[in-house]
């Protein structure tokens, strides 16, 4: 290649030796704005020699970038490609601080790696058969221990640890109960002004009550309440038992003679069947009011009359059912929070899907459990 009119422009000159070997001595700059033109003819004429040795010779370059390092990557490669040997020589210190910090001496000697072809069928199956039994063996391995600590709780009331189970009270109750407020008495404005402008054609309009507390007080309210807390409380009890278990501080309790289920496990579930309840007779009476507003407002019911329909309507059995229902979504949503934690594996990314895996699970049982209780009381 003839030699350009400007020193600093970047050339090639190319020779073979009487081995065979191709020597390629560049001198110039090599950067951004020059790499490319000479990375083009160079792949051309090593695609056409195909050398089974070439050596670069760097004496007479100038100035290198981290773009003119990737010249000498992509020809390295290119060569190796052709199952041929690549040399560097007679580079300069500056030249050699370039490379360092590009690390080109580590990389591979080797063609770049191909993708990783998926597995088939047979393998895929059989590796998730592997995880879901792993994970049904820790799931009864974990319900063991969540029962044997309670048992051990019963025996000796003193190891329930009180304080953090009051704060976690404080933390998954008292604190939900603005937005489980907000939610219920938007839910029940709607469900009574939906019902509403059906009802108002037959002139019955007092039954509007009925409806929103029938509904709420059985089945919305419990539901409600219980995804509720699964976003806020399921999924920082994974982050947080997550958390420990990825830094090791559950290994550290489990060293020092602890139990971890009753150390951590236990409080959050205490917690939970405690305050869930509490949060959903609260969201009944929020959604009522939600009812009064529409009825006063756009029905023309007076809160005696709405007030007394609704009393009327409802009874024992009806709170208590709704009650006995989150009850058992606090036992499902604590459970599944903190099953979540125990099995984080690997790094941070670990701690989310913990979380994510949690509030999931905890939805997708809440619906199955209620779906359940709707039949059996069908058939009741």
């Amino acid at each position: 290649m003839a030699r350009p009119a400007q020193s600093q422009s970047p050339f090639y000159e190319i020779s073979e030796t009487d081995s065979g070997e191709i020597v390629i001595r560049i001198e110039g700059r090599l950067d951004a704005e020059t790499s490319a033109p000479i990375l083009k003819k160079l792949h051309s004429e090593i695609k056409s020699r195909k050398p089974s040795l070439l050596t670069l010779d760097l004496d007479k370059v100038t100035y290198l970038d981290d773009f003119g390092a990737l010249i000498f990557h992509e020809i390295k490669q290119e060569v190796i490609s052709q199952k041929g040997t690549f040399n560097l020589v007679r580079a300069k210190n500056n030249t050699k601080k370039i490379l360092s910090l590009v690390n080109f001496d580590a990389q591979a000697d080797g063609p770049l790696p191909h993708r990783k072809k998926s597995p088939n069928f047979v393998v895929r199956f059989g590796d998730a058969t592997i995880q879901h039994a792993y994970n049904i063996r820790f799931l009864i391995s974990f319900l063991g221990s969540v029962i044997l600590s309670f048992i051990h709780i019963i025996r000796h009331p003193k190891s329930l640890r009180v304080n953090d189970t009051i704060l976690l009270m404080e933390k998954t109750g008292v604190d939900a109960l603005p937005i489980v407020g907000l939610i219920s008495f938007l839910l029940g404005l709607v469900m009574a002004f939906t019902s509403s402008m059906q009802l108002q054609q037959f002139g019955a309009n007092i039954y509007v009550a009925s409806l929103v507390a029938i509904s709420m007080v059985s089945e919305l309210g419990p539901i409600m309440t219980a995804i509720i807390v699964a976003g806020r409380s399921g999924s920082a009890f994974a982050a947080e038992i997550g958390t420990m278990k990825i830094s090791e501080e559950i290994d550290a309790l489990f060293a020092m003679g602890f139990q971890p289920t009753l150390f951590l496990a236990v409080p959050r579930i205490i917690a939970s069947i405690i305050v869930v309840p509490i949060l959903t007779f609260f969201s009944d009476i929020f959604a009522i009011l939600g009812g009064l507003v529409v009825g006063i407002l756009m029905l023309d019911l007076t809160p005696q009359s709405y007030i007394a329909q609704t009393i009327e309507t409802l009874t024992l059995f009806e709170v208590m059912w709704g009650l006995m229902k989150s009850v058992v979504f606090a036992i499902l949503i604590a459970l599944i929070g903190c099953l979540r934690g125990f099995e984080a594996r690997g790094g941070a990314s670990a701690v989310g899907n913990a979380a994510t895996s949690a509030v999931v699970s905890s939805i997708f049982l809440i619906i199955l459990f209620d779906s359940i209780f709707a039949v059996i009381r069908s058939c009741w």
